[in-house]
């Protein structure tokens, strides 16, 4: 892979990868520890892709797996990040957005099952069976996951939406 490459991977998908890691973890250094070692492990193992969804699917996916794996490693596990410190009434999730956004803090709060359909449906436009494909799930169940998902949201954020 040539740096060029390598780069233009890093323009078009850095910030998506970046989104869903803090999504997961909820912590901007760790998100942006993941989104760097998706574009290492692209790096490194070069995947053949089909097509563009494809290729936007691995780095999502890959993505995923990454937090998963660090948020069952025994150092996340018995570790206290600085982000939970109490600072003076600040809040410390900052999401990756231009404008304020009440629903993604409360999407942040909700189990993972949800909060990774709703955040592929809505913030980033993939349709249901893209995001079954994805998660390596049926597409049924990333349907319950979407209507159980917005309802657990709107008690969330209590019935306003």
């Amino acid at each position: 892979m040539i740096q060029g490459q390598l780069e233009e991977y890093f323009r078009k998908y850095y910030q998506i990868c970046f989104r869903v890691a803090l999504m997961m973890m909820k912590n901007h250094a760790d998100a942006e520890d993941v989104a760097q070692e998706v574009l290492l492990r692209l790096f490194l193992y070069q995947p053949e892709f089909q097509n563009a969804e494809h290729e936007k699917a691995w780095m999502v996916r890959t993505a995923i797996n990454l937090c998963k794996d660090m948020l069952k490693s025994k150092w996340h596990t018995s570790t206290v990040g600085m982000d939970t410190v109490p600072d003076m009434g600040q809040p410390f999730f900052e999401a990756p957005f231009p404008e304020e956004d009440d629903t993604l803090e409360a999407l942040s709060g909700l189990p993972e099952r949800y909060r990774n359909c709703l955040y592929l449906f809505y913030y980033e436009d993939y349709s249901i069976r893209e995001i079954a494909g994805i998660l390596e799930e049926p597409e049924n169940t990333v349907k319950t996951n979407l209507r159980r998902g917005r309802e657990a949201l709107k008690q969330k954020l209590g019935g306003r939406r």
